[in-house]
């Protein structure tokens, strides 16, 4: 249940409300990072938008169990938590590819986009956190949003870094970061998931 200090049913209506907002900015932050972080050829940029869909698979999910009961609402999180994770390794797979064959990450783009996803996150910290000690997809929902504010100021600060030294190490290194981050994420939602499908069988 939300700490709205309302009804099921009231609490449900809130937190579909909510989903779908997460799910529109996710969904468009994913397609802007995108294209932004190609652009760029920065792998940091490419790996938060990665994480972008992911959020917004979860988003999307998390909306078609609301109210649909602990089982499913479980169910959900778990599909999540492997969708984290094998997102997760598809980014350390492009940050190694980046760093065979080399990249030329555009530190000013990088700063400005990071800067634009960072708002775009908070705003998301700040509409789910009245859910986060909702059911099991909403504190999935909650984890995303935690693990996004954090992979964005370390996207800003690799942009910072690439100007300051002119190398593409520390866009390599922070988009390798975030996919641990993602996968650490996932890990954390598969755990929780199994928790409370635990408890549901007692």
């Amino acid at each position: 249940m939300s700490d709205c200090g309302c009804g099921a049913e009231q609490a449900e209506r809130l937190e579909r409300k909510t989903l779908i907002a997460l799910l529109a900015i996710n969904a468009f932050m994913f397609v802007s990072e995108l294209i932004l972080g190609w652009l760029a050829q920065s792998t940091g940029l490419i790996a938060d938008s990665l994480d972008m869909l992911a959020d917004a698979t979860v988003y999307g999910l998390s909306l078609y169990v609301v109210g649909r009961g602990v089982a499913k609402q479980a169910k959900a999180a778990r599909v999540s938590g492997y969708l984290q994770i094998i997102l997760g390794f598809g980014v350390l797979f492009e940050a190694v590819r980046r760093m065979v064959f080399g990249s030329e990450p555009q530190s000013t783009l990088i700063i400005v986009v990071g800067a634009v996803a960072l708002l775009a996150n908070i705003i998301c910290l700040v509409l789910i956190s009245k859910h986060k000690d909702g059911g099991v997809h909403m504190r999935a929902s909650w984890i995303f949003s935690t693990n996004d504010v954090i992979a964005n100021l370390g996207v800003i600060v690799s942009g910072v870094m690439v100007a300051i030294i002119g190398s593409r190490y520390p866009d390599l290194i922070v988009g390798t970061l975030i996919s641990i981050v993602v996968i650490r994420g996932g890990l954390s939602i598969l755990k929780d998931a199994r928790e409370t499908e635990s408890t549901e069988v007692r």
